[in-house]
């Protein structure tokens, strides 16, 4: 029975979760369950260690053993009126069993309270491993919610004190979070070193699923650096790693996810190239048309299976995420219905767990539809501005609950893009306000997306750029400034737009020599170049 039995398992489970000696600890526990019916019959709440057990056994539910319903019913054991009486140490390893349900069910919230007041009572817990997993624990809610400051401190807390404890191989888990964060915020390089740190130790160990987390990382970051065939192979071998420990673990869809959604990018680049020229639509059109419609189905087939596996998990923010990126394969292909029915699917799968990532992508992708058949006049132009603009508004407001910028950027311009797709835009037509506007939430989004690489977010950003800036009507701005019709810009943000107008028409009149167009309006070459980076000129220049 497990009261004869909990203290030396316990002890080898702790030991074999800190050295990610994941084969040994799964046999520890499949020798005990072996011939066991159900937890709650053989947990007695009386024993010392049952309730540590508990916690530990739900950490190896996490790391691929067996499924949650295990821990659920371990919490049988312990209702919450009757925890008022359990010693200090015992009510702590279940708070942190119960968050780990409330993770795996997306109540993401209320997981965070658990974790948190296990950290606010931290100096009482002389255990440096318990306090590491509630860190850890604390960032992967944080890092749900799009809070990756909070998620950040969670992570470099949580590998200091697996350090403590001795367990270099939990802290190298611990890093591989910490770089992905760190890659969300721009740091790159940080992100691609610690990232290396934890591979080295993590190889030696039969950690299959932070294994595949090293590997899909790698992709996704290759993947925003646009070197798409090398992202494609770090997500293949990302597979090769989950499938070792469980063919359907929902890491291995989330890569699926990203598979399909990096093979959609690289079809698009391929319809760009079909599209280019008559010329070379002759020679190549065939070819092209092939590849295309390969990569297409290939990215449907991985978005399937990934659906699959989600369902399984009833993973909200998964399949949600299906639905966006199969949505985008609809609307690349012109399928306008299907894409906007996606994208509802998405918004109520992440409204029912209050996700504003995964909603501001389905209003994202709504938004972007809507846009569509106002290009190609569908329906009631005015009923249809109407709905893009609640849909770009209401994107920019959910994005802002997050902390992902690039998520931010992209919302903000598609909000420019929508209002200057319903004003009139770059016609004549288009009033200085709403061309104000949407410059704003163009320069807005350029902050955001600053040293990011060029990529198809960034691409867009150009999109309005030249909406906002390169296009437009000047003569009408500047009748429109003369007259004092500013809106709410400053004298220095109109010093920049009248900068924006003139630098770029002065260097194309001077061969675009930088040198020049700095010598003819006495300004330093710096600014020049500053003002033509800004307006996407920078590589010409």
């Amino acid at each position: 029975m497990l009261n004869e039995r909990t203290s030396e398992l316990l002890a080898g489970l702790r030991t074999d979760l800190g050295q990610r000696q994941i084969g040994d600890g799964m046999a520890r526990l499949d020798e005990l369950w072996s011939g066991l019916s159900s937890m709650p019959g053989h947990l007695d709440p009386h024993n010392p260690d049952s309730a540590a057990l508990l916690c530990y056994v739900a950490q190896w539910v996490d790391a691929g053993w067996r499924d949650v319903d295990i821990v659920q019913n371990g919490l049988g054991a312990f209702p919450k009126g009757r925890r008022s009486g359990v010693r200090l140490t015992d009510y702590v390893h279940i708070l942190m069993a119960e968050g780990m349900v409330w993770v795996n069910e997306e109540r993401v919230d209320r997981a965070l309270e658990n974790f948190s007041r296990v950290l606010s009572i931290r100096q009482e817990i002389t255990d440096p491993q318990l306090v590491s997993l509630a860190h850890f624990w604390s960032a992967r809610c944080h890092r749900k919610n799009g809070e990756y400051d909070a998620a950040l401190t969670h992570t470099s807390e949580g590998y200091k004190f697996a350090m403590e404890a001795e367990m270099k191989p939990m802290a190298a888990a611990m890093q591989v979070a910490e770089s992905w964060l760190l890659f969300q915020k721009g740091r790159t390089r940080d992100a691609l070193k610690l990232l290396s740190e934890a591979d080295a130790v993590l190889s030696q160990t039969d950690d299959y699923i932070t294994r595949g987390n090293i590997q899909s990382s790698y992709g996704r970051m290759y993947r925003r650096e646009g070197r798409y065939d090398l992202g494609i192979r770090h997500f293949a071998v990302a597979i090769e790693e989950y499938t070792k420990r469980d063919p359907e673990h929902r890491n291995l869809a989330r890569t699926l996810a990203n598979m399909g959604y990096v093979e959609r990018l690289m079809a698009l680049q391929h319809r760009k190239r079909i599209d280019a020229d008559a010329a070379q639509r002759r020679r190549s059109e065939p070819d092209l048309r092939r590849d295309y419609e390969l990569l297409r189905g290939r990215a449907l087939a991985h978005l399937d299976r990934a659906a699959e596996i989600y369902r399984i998990h009833s993973n909200h923010r998964g399949a949600g995420t299906v639905c966006v990126n199969r949505g985008h394969l609809h609307l690349d292909n012109g399928d306008l219905l299907r894409a906007d029915d996606e994208a509802r699917a998405a918004y109520t799968l992440g409204e029912e767990k209050k996700d504003y990532i995964l909603m501001a992508r389905a209003r994202l992708l709504e938004c972007m539809v809507e846009n569509t058949k106002l290009e190609e006049e569908i329906e009631d132009p005015a009923w249809i501005a109407h709905l893009a603009l609640n849909a770009a508004t209401e994107a920019v407001d959910l994005s802002m609950h997050t902390e992902n910028r690039r998520l931010q950027a992209r919302a903000l311009i598609w909000h420019g893009l929508t209002i200057c797709n319903t004003s009139g835009g770059s016609d004549s037509a288009a009033s200085p306000g709403n061309l104000d506007s949407a410059r704003e939430l163009c320069e807005r989004a350029a902050a955001l997306l600053k040293n990011e690489v060029q990529d198809h977010i960034w691409e867009d950003l150009q999109v309005l750029k030249n909406r906002v800036v390169g296009g437009g009507n000047p003569d009408a701005r500047l009748q429109a400034w003369s007259q004092g019709v500013v809106g709410d810009r400053s004298f220095q943000q109109l010093t920049e737009d009248f900068a924006d107008l003139v630098i770029p028409k002065v260097w194309e009149h001077e061969g675009r020599k930088v040198a020049r167009v700095a010598r003819k309006l006495a300004i330093s070459p710096k600014k020049v170049r500053r003002v033509l980076a800004r307006l996407g000129l920078h590589g010409a220049a």
